[in-house]
């Protein structure tokens, strides 16, 4: 995997970049963003890192997490949106995955834009476009920007990328770990990752509010034809003091029943409004799924954000699923 010449002259060339992730960011999108802010640091650039919401707190063992600045803090930076020019967009390939606050742009002085993602469904923005829908992980496209900038890998960036192509992976479960991705991941281990350990953060670290949230999300399983659906309303996540950050992952657990092609989790986020998220097994493309609705992802992992009753967003999705 070589990135493009005109990718690395414009990390070689400017020295301040905005690096931006996509909402909900998940671990990809916050590992490789924080490996290329460590990288590019140690040529001497200058780095800014953009969430539009929170460190989920899982994620929180990530080396630098910190550093991240929501749209509502970052004049508590010092920093005003106007002072950047350049941005990079870091697992996404579109504003509109960036923030649904649409006013932010307008002040933004913006003249270079850079894209590293590896989505199926692709949009036109970025000046600067690296986009490898086969990729297994945004993480393993950072991984060879870092190497082809000359950058020796620190432990702090091989922890983050490790974390980020694991996150991806399914912890090297999915159809997507291919023999490169183990050479690699062998690679940030000799550089410092412990595999162990980021298992154990990722995938050992609940806690008990978060298990009895799992609890009730599993008691809403409802299966039709390969297709299983579960369901987080706004009640649920008060009943157990838990934040739609505790949500992460839930959607993967039904595709574990032998006969589940595709699982759909609906978190509720206001009345007759659910985020969706999509994962499957086998031919099914969820991506196409959820672009149908206006959303996006990859063949295997996909979200969307639909406004209707539950029952009548359900029944879309499962005709939709069908169609696949």
């Amino acid at each position: 995997m070589v990135p493009p010449a005109e990718l690395l002259n414009f990390f070689r060339n400017e020295d301040y970049f905005l690096i931006a992730t996509h909402m909900s960011p998940d671990g990809d999108t916050l590992g490789s963003s924080l490996a290329l802010s460590l990288a590019l640091q140690k040529i001497g650039k200058k780095t800014f890192l953009l969430n539009n919401d929170m460190v989920p707190k899982e994620y929180a063992f990530l080396p630098g997490y910190e550093r991240f600045h929501t749209f509502e803090n970052i004049q508590d930076s010092g920093y005003r949106l106007q002072d950047f020019k350049r941005i990079v967009l870091i697992d996404c390939n579109d504003l509109d995955r960036v923030t649904d606050d649409k006013s932010w742009l307008s002040n933004f002085n913006l003249q270079t834009s850079a894209v590293i993602d590896h989505h199926e469904t692709e949009k036109p923005f970025g000046d600067i476009r690296w986009i490898i829908p086969d990729s297994p992980a945004t993480g393993l496209m950072i991984f060879y920007v870092i190497k082809a900038l000359g950058v020796d890998l620190s432990e702090d960036m091989a922890i983050n990328l490790y974390a980020a192509i694991a996150v991806d992976t399914g912890n090297f479960r999915y159809g997507n770990t291919t023999s490169e991705v183990l050479h690699v991941a062998a690679d940030l281990t000799d550089a410092g990752a412990r595999p162990h350990i980021i298992s154990t953060e990722l995938y050992e670290s609940w806690t008990e509010s978060r298990f009895r949230l799992f609890i009730k999300t599993l008691n809403t399983l409802q299966i039709e034809d390969g297709i299983a659906i579960t369901t987080v309303t706004r009640k649920m996540l008060a009943e157990t003091s838990t934040s739609p950050d505790d949500i992460e992952n839930f959607v993967s657990y039904p595709r574990t029943i032998k006969d589940i092609n595709v699982s759909v989790l609906l978190r509720e986020i206001d009345d007759n409004y659910y985020k969706v998220s999509l994962r499957s097994k086998d031919s099914i493309n969820v991506a196409r799924v959820a672009a149908a609705f206006g959303g996006g992802g990859h063949k295997s992992a996909a979200g969307v954000r639909i406004k209707g009753d539950i029952e009548t967003v359900k029944a879309k999705l499962i005709k939709q699923i069908k169609s696949e």
